[in-house]
């Protein structure tokens, strides 16, 4: 499988991932934990079944030290035991948020509620922002069909 075209060679594809670049690189030096923005990533990119990003993240939270239980478990977070109070309620507000046209409501103030008890402001800024990030880059690799597989940790950084 190839991608329909060459996204981080061309020169207006290149700009903007830059720019989407530089939004990320603020996320990951926030104060929300780096796990939680791994899991985070993983499971909107999931939703939108984007296998770049997902191969991408995993590989990542596996260099990082995640282990292969938590990572196996992203999908059915709602029936594991592994993740913490805090990473549920980053998980559903990812759900919610991704899944946005889905419900007429989007983000349901229960959910949000349940995010607050966690995450105090600039964490929950970070959150809402990381979920519209990943899902960004979520949209141009499957319009893109960008390829899945040969991702190397560090390869972008």
């Amino acid at each position: 499988m190839d991608a329909r075209l060459d996204y981080f060679g061309n020169g207006v594809g290149a700009k903007v991932l830059r720019h989407i670049n530089s939004a990320g690189k603020a996320l990951s030096d926030s104060g929300l934990p780096h796990a939680t923005q791994e899991l985070v990533k993983i499971r909107a990119s999931q939703i939108n079944g984007c296998g770049f990003c997902t191969d991408m993240h995993t590989k990542d939270a596996a260099h990082a030290g995640e282990t292969a239980a938590r990572l196996n478990l992203v999908a059915a977070w709602r029936e594991a035991t592994v993740f913490t109070e805090a990473e549920r309620a980053a998980l559903e507000l990812t759900e919610q948020g991704t899944r946005i046209a889905d419900a007429a409501g989007g983000v349901t103030d229960e959910v949000w509620a349940n995010a607050a008890k966690y995450y105090d402001e600039d964490q929950l800024a970070a959150l809402i922002s990381l979920i519209a990030v990943i899902n960004a880059y979520n949209r141009i690799n499957v319009i893109n069909r960008q390829p899945a597989g040969a991702y190397q940790p560090g390869q972008f950084g």
